[in-house]
């Protein structure tokens, strides 16, 4: 069983915002709603946001320019029944099984809103008609700070990998 939809979150320049990004179903269910009433929290969708500063997009991390585009995203279900994000790696330790790998992504360091790192697979998808920079809740690529991180192993400015393994 697995659920696909859109990634949501709150808006990158709310001072109130949430942390988390959301995985939307595809297909709500309203319960009692007022359409003229405005609520506290807000929810937007999800943008890449993988600008000039990466070339073309992020087609050297991601196999496509992605700049701009409205992500997807989907929950699946594994037969095994612990799973965690290693950070830096691309390959799981022994004993345990690659979901997936990519890059380490969050908001940027500079928006007033909170985030939180996420494993983004190395070839995301889009969603079809959503190139138009409407941002929302934006991803962009974590990079290694050297200091308090060691380095080496770590290497400053360095895009960090990621691997989604399960066990």
């Amino acid at each position: 069983m697995y659920n696909k939809g859109y990634t949501g979150g709150s808006y990158w320049a709310h001072t109130g915002s949430t942390a988390n990004w959301i995985c939307l179903t595809d297909s709500p269910q309203w319960g009692y709603y007022e359409e003229n009433v405005a609520s506290g929290a807000k929810v937007y969708g999800g943008e890449y946001e993988f600008s000039d500063f990466h070339h073309n997009g992020g087609s050297k991390y991601f196999g496509q320019n992605l700049n701009d585009e409205d992500a997807p995203c989907a929950v699946c279900k594994s037969p095994r029944s612990s799973s965690v994000m290693i950070p830096g790696r691309k390959e799981c330790f022994p004993g345990w099984t690659k979901e997936y790998n990519g890059y380490l992504v969050a908001g940027d360091y500079q928006h007033p809103s909170a985030s939180e790192f996420i494993c983004l697979d190395e070839r995301p998808e889009m969603l079809v008609g959503g190139a138009a920079n409407k941002d929302g809740k934006t991803f962009y690529l974590a990079e290694a700070v050297c200091g308090s991180l060691p380095c080496p192993p770590y290497v400053q400015g360095r895009e960090l990998t990621c691997v989604v393994c399960s066990k």
